[in-house]
């Protein structure tokens, strides 16, 4: 697979700390559409300054966001990673490449220190990645980077426009009969000043599972 015009998308929320080091890291001739998701310290204004495309989404919600810079990509290929700075987005051509031999690539977070990924998280990942395989998907994370191609990824109809977008996705498409294909990558600690929406707070870790309850539900 040709890493030429590869759009990554950002879903953004007060990552204003982050920003600067998580653009500087993505490779060549791949272009960051940076959704901003309501950003009340100046990171659409940030991300604008080094070049990134910006695009507003005023719907709160992650699934909102990554629908919202999907539909703005204009490459074949569309990647897709946290904007706090935890994941290395250097990384992002191994998943690309990864589709070579599958419709979705996806990346099984690594721990690069202790504490980085809080204990509650991690349980909860293992628990419905654990549900995902018992269902014939290969996946030991919930697709916090991934890579498709982007006509494929709409007319896959992932409604689901908070937590359970990633989950939602995962489900349709071993539905859909879609190969799928899971690269270890980097998780690091998040920039200064920025906050994981799901694990760094007990609201936003219930929110994240009464989507997943949702999905998992349907």
């Amino acid at each position: 697979m040709n890493d030429d015009q590869v759009d990554v998308v950002l879903p953004c929320l007060d990552e204003a700390g982050a920003l600067p080091g998580v653009l500087a890291a993505l490779p060549e001739r791949y272009r960051a559409i940076v959704v901003d998701n309501g950003s009340t310290d100046g990171s659409a204004e940030i991300a604008a300054g080094l070049g990134a495309k910006v695009v507003h989404e005023p719907r709160r919600g992650y699934g909102a966001a990554v629908h919202t810079g999907l539909e703005a990509a204009t490459a074949d290929v569309v990647c897709f990673a946290d904007a706090d700075g935890s994941l290395d987005l250097a990384e992002l051509p191994m998943l690309v490449r990864g589709l070579a031999d599958a419709d979705l690539a996806v990346g099984r977070r690594v721990p690069t220190g202790p504490g980085v990924w809080p204990w509650h998280a991690r349980a909860g990942n293992a628990l419905i990645s654990s549900l995902l395989r018992h269902k014939g998907l290969p996946v030991r994370d919930i697709a916090p980077s991934r890579a498709a191609r982007r006509q494929a990824l709409l007319e896959l109809g992932v409604t689901d426009r908070a937590f359970g977008y990633p989950l939602e996705l995962l489900i349709k498409a071993r539905r859909a009969g879609w190969r799928v294909t899971e690269f270890d990558v980097s998780y690091g600690e998040r920039a200064k000043g920025t906050k994981s929406k799901v694990s760094g707070s007990l609201r936003g870790t219930l929110r994240a599972a009464r989507d997943f309850g949702r999905v998992l539900s349907r």
